[in-house]
C-alpha cells in the first residue's frame, strides 16, 4: 500500500483550491488602476509643461516693442495647437499688456485617462515690455 503522505497533502491543500484565482481577481484591477494613475500623473505634468511653454511664447510676443495683447494670445494659441492639440483639454488663453508689463495666463485641464479625475492646469508668464529709450544727451 502506498504511503499516506499524498493523502495528507491533498487533504491540507483541498481547502485552498481557487485561492490564487481569488487573489488575482482582486489584485489585477488594483494594479491596473495604479498603472493608470501613474500615466495620468505623467500626462498632467506634460500638460503643465506645455502650458508653461505656450505662456512664455505668448508673453514673448506681447512683450516686443509694438506688440499687443492680441499678439500674445494668438502666438500662445498657435503654439498650443502645434505642440499639443490633445494633451491640454479646453485651453483658455488670456493676455494682458500695459505700458510696463505683458502677462499671459493659460488655464485648462489635462487629458483624462482615469474616469472622473479632472486635473487642472494653470500657467502664467509675465515680463517687462521692451521699450526703446534713447541715451540721455549730456550738454
Amino acid at each position: 500500500m502506498p504511503p499516506s503522505v499524498d493523502r495528507s497533502c491533498t487533504a491540507q491543500s483541498s481547502g485552498e483550491h481557487g485561492a490564487a484565482t481569488a487573489e488575482l481577481v482582486i489584485a489585477t484591477p488594483l494594479l491596473l488602476l495604479l498603472v493608470l494613475l501613474v500615466v495620468q500623473f505623467a500626462l498632467w505634468q506634460h500638460a503643465i509643461h506645455i502650458a508653461d511653454a505656450a505662456a512664455q511664447e505668448g508673453a514673448r510676443a506681447a512683450r516686443l516693442e509694438g506688440g499687443t495683447a492680441a499678439d500674445g494670445t494668438s502666438h500662445a494659441r498657435v503654439f498650443l495647437a502645434q505642440l499639443s492639440p490633445t494633451i491640454l483639454v479646453h485651453p483658455d488663453v488670456v493676455a494682458r499688456r500695459n505700458a510696463d508689463t505683458a502677462r499671459v495666463e493659460i488655464t485648462g485641464q489635462a487629458l483624462t485617462v482615469v474616469p472622473g479625475l479632472r486635473l487642472p492646469v494653470r500657467s502664467v508668464s509675465q515680463g517687462a515690455v521692451e521699450v526703446f529709450r534713447p541715451a540721455a544727451q549730456t550738454p
